[in-house]
């Protein structure tokens, strides 16, 4: 005869393949657990790589105003001043009418328009600072973007009524020598960029309306100044 050992309850211990199955499940939780680390240096490089990203876009502007202006072809282009070879505008120092010292590189950061003649202003400067006003009126809100710039190149004194005529005129007086340095002489009018690079030059009595028209496609181009 044989005895029967007590009945087991199906529910009391586990059946083998369980007991088998956890030491693999717990396997894959630290498989997983593992694989969402990231390791630092791979942090790092993309941290690096999205400081590179935000300073690209930060510039793409600024080159691309440049690209525009510099590297396309001329022939793609409708200006109607003279575009000149970028170069850097010397320094260029004297005497504000007021007493106060004047420098052209304190202007560095906006749009320059340029013209330089003797202080008596007849004819064609009175026609020039007149063009560089309404040209830089046009503009609108962006005016405030250019500043206007007469050098005087002689000891003469402009006429107060003319220098009431413009108030956001700077008119500085400076050597004559000045004039000189200017790419194609006194007798225009010179657009300088907030970097201080010539960009364009216009004749002294200009069509006031493509004047404008430059430096507003200028303007809008350029994320500077």
């Amino acid at each position: 005869m044989s005895i029967a050992g007590p009945p087991q309850d199906a529910n009391s211990a586990p059946s083998r393949g369980s007991a088998a199955a956890q030491p693999q499940a717990w396997g894959d939780h630290t498989s997983a657990a593992a694989g969402n680390v990231r390791p630092q240096g791979a942090t790092s490089a993309r941290n690096k790589r999205l400081l590179v990203l935000l300073a690209v876009i930060a510039f793409a502007p600024m080159a691309l105003s440049y690209l525009a202006y510099y590297v396309w072809p001329r022939d793609a282009r409708v200006n109607y001043g003279e575009l000149l070879a970028p170069r850097t505008i010397a320094p260029i120092a004297g005497t504000r009418t007021d007493g106060a010292p004047f420098d052209l590189t304190a202007l560095r950061g906006r749009w320059v328009v340029l013209y330089a003649a003797p202080g008596d202003c007849a004819g064609t400067c009175a026609d020039a600072l007149y063009a560089s006003r309404q040209a830089r009126t046009i503009q609108n809100a962006e005016r405030e973007r250019v500043a206007r710039v007469w050098l005087v190149t002689d000891g003469s004194r402009p006429a107060p009524a003319l220098l009431a005529a413009h108030p956001d005129l700077t008119v500085a007086h400076v050597d004559a020598r000045s004039a000189q340095s200017l790419p194609l002489g006194s007798d225009r009018i010179y657009l300088v960029d907030p970097l201080g690079n010539f960009v364009l030059a216009w004749p002294s009595k200009p069509d006031i309306k493509a004047m404008a028209k430059d430096l507003g496609r200028l303007l809008r181009a350029s994320s500077i100044g």
